[in-house]
């Protein structure tokens, strides 16, 4: 067909999560308390980070831009979210729906590179403690960081050009609660087979192979740990590993599900639940297995909110103060 025949489509309407008409109003709240757990969580982990001395190592500086990327990527997708939900479902013009798919795109792969980036420095302080100083050197740990960001929005912005470039004839309804990657593509009437198979090697580029790699040092992380003599250290170790395995495994294999398998494989209610994991539960669980378990982190915290106090006190009996 000639490109005259289309009627293209320049708004699109989110319908939200299907019936739960009845319900929406608890979901919004409930909703809306987890952005504020997930805001609040990460950015007192960004704050204590960038605030106390003894935090400035490799790893928390992993934990602070993790953290960076969580705040953005939950901002991006919970307010028009909450939107939906509240107005039982939202008008978003294709621009912004495209903006908001590359904006999540970009952030899931820069985190899908920091969590590889993470395994691989606890693979060198619980394998190789000798050689970790001289590898996760400062200047080692902020390239990987720049690395991961730079590489995602790089990457991603290849997909987004391929899928701006198709015709979006309609229909003009998204059966989802955010601009994702197989509704967008259900708006197109060109044959998108060609974004499919960019999508999916991308997906294998900077999910899949950082999963294998998270996995291979995983490996050998516990078999290290098997090693280790006392069974207290076993056991202290085992447990900070498995927490962060799962929640990793989780995301991973979320978006690996989502993107890298082909787009009718699963109904929309599934791909609805399983978006929901990575958008939500992960980002909302992430301060406290990363994080506030951590001691250091929570002297850290502590550290933190007694300044805060003291400040306040100080501001306080000033005010008194003749």
């Amino acid at each position: 067909m000639k490109e005259d025949n289309y009627s293209r489509i320049t708004e699109v309407w989110l319908t939200g999560i299907d019936h739960l008409q009845s319900t929406r109003i608890v979901l919004f709240i409930f909703f809306l308390i987890m952005y504020v757990m997930i805001l609040t969580g990460n950015l007192l982990i960004i704050s204590v980070i960038t605030s106390e001395h003894c935090l400035h190592s490799p790893m928390y500086i992993f934990l602070c831009s993790l953290s960076l990327s969580e705040v953005l990527f939950t901002t991006n997708l919970i307010p028009k979210f909450l939107q939906v939900l509240w107005e039982d479902g939202a008008a978003i013009n294709l621009g912004s729906c495209l903006a908001q798919f590359y904006v999540c795109g970009s952030l899931g792969a820069t985190e899908c590179l920091l969590f590889a980036s993470m395994s691989y420095d606890r693979y060198l302080a619980i394998c190789k403690p000798l050689h970790y100083c001289s590898v996760m050197s400062f200047a080692f740990c902020g390239k990987l960081v720049l690395f991961s960001w730079v590489c995602a929005f790089t990457i991603m912005s290849i997909t987004l050009i391929m899928i701006s470039q198709l015709q979006f004839c309609g229909p003009k309804i998204i059966d989802h609660y955010f601009c994702d990657f197989s509704p967008i593509l259900e708006l197109s009437c060109s044959d998108t087979h060609a974004v499919e198979i960019e999508t999916f090697i991308i997906t294998s580029s900077v999910a899949l192979f950082p999963f294998l790699f998270v996995i291979g040092t995983y490996i050998c992380i516990i078999t290290t740990i098997l090693n280790i003599p006392s069974s207290t250290g076993r056991w202290k170790s085992f447990s900070t590993c498995s927490s962060h395995l799962a929640t990793v495994c989780t995301y991973y294999g979320t978006l690996i599900s989502l993107y890298a398998i082909p787009t009718h494989t699963f109904s929309r209610t599934v791909s609805k639940t399983l978006s929901l994991s990575y958008t939500v539960v992960t980002p909302m669980f992430n301060p406290i297995i990363y994080s506030l378990r951590n001691k250091k982190m929570k002297l850290g915290v502590q550290k933190c909110l007694r300044k805060c106090l003291i400040r306040k006190e100080r501001h306080f009996l000033g005010h008194f103060t003749p």
